[in-house]
């Protein structure tokens, strides 16, 4: 996967062609799109260019690169998804869990983005983002990873007294990140 300086490159390359507004800025791109590889990147251009499109604009400016992250990491906005107040309700404070959480702890990653637009399967995310390009992780580091992903749970428990379905993906990084930490790591 490439660091910051590569995926800011493989943006230049992949939107050389591309009618750039003046105040674009492909070093921001390139910090949301941690963790994409080259094909990724040029997914994020194409899609920046049909949003643009789309909206009729001449050249492809930051907020059509912005909402192209998001699709491509997360899939596209569910429009047609009637979700009432409750659960719209239940998703804000879910993920305002997580966002407190990852204030909270000082080895979290900074918080980018917070929304509760259902996109792909999430009827919201918290998306936090490195300072800088990371080549190894501390153990508190990866502790602080399981309790943002535990902070949505537990703010539903908190608000509601109850918690629901939407933590499972949460439980599932977290897992994940666990297992790794015992059997790999030691």
């Amino acid at each position: 996967k490439p660091d910051l300086a590569g995926r800011e490159m493989i943006l230049k390359i992949h939107s050389k062609k591309v009618p750039l507004a003046e105040d674009i800025d492909l070093l921001s791109v390139a910090k949301d799109t941690a963790g994409m590889v080259g094909a990724d990147l040029e997914n994020v251009v194409n899609e920046a260019v049909l949003i643009a499109t789309r909206l009729e604009k001449s050249s492809v400016e930051n907020s059509d690169f912005n909402e192209a992250v998001d699709k491509v990491s997360m899939g596209p906005m569910r429009k047609s998804m009637k979700i009432s107040d409750s659960a719209k309700k239940v998703t804000a404070y879910h993920e305002a869990g997580h966002t407190l959480i990852a204030k909270l702890i000082p080895e979290a990653d900074p918080v980018h983005k917070v929304t509760i637009i259902p996109r792909g399967p999430a009827l919201g995310f918290t998306k936090q983002l490195p300072n800088d390009d990371r080549y190894s992780i501390t153990q508190k580091q990866l502790e602080a990873m399981v309790l943002v992903c535990l902070g949505g749970r537990a703010a539903e428990e908190l608000v509601f007294n109850e918690i629901t379905t939407g933590h499972s993906n949460d439980f599932e990084k977290a897992t994940h990140i666990l297992k790794k930490m015992i059997y790999e790591l030691g």
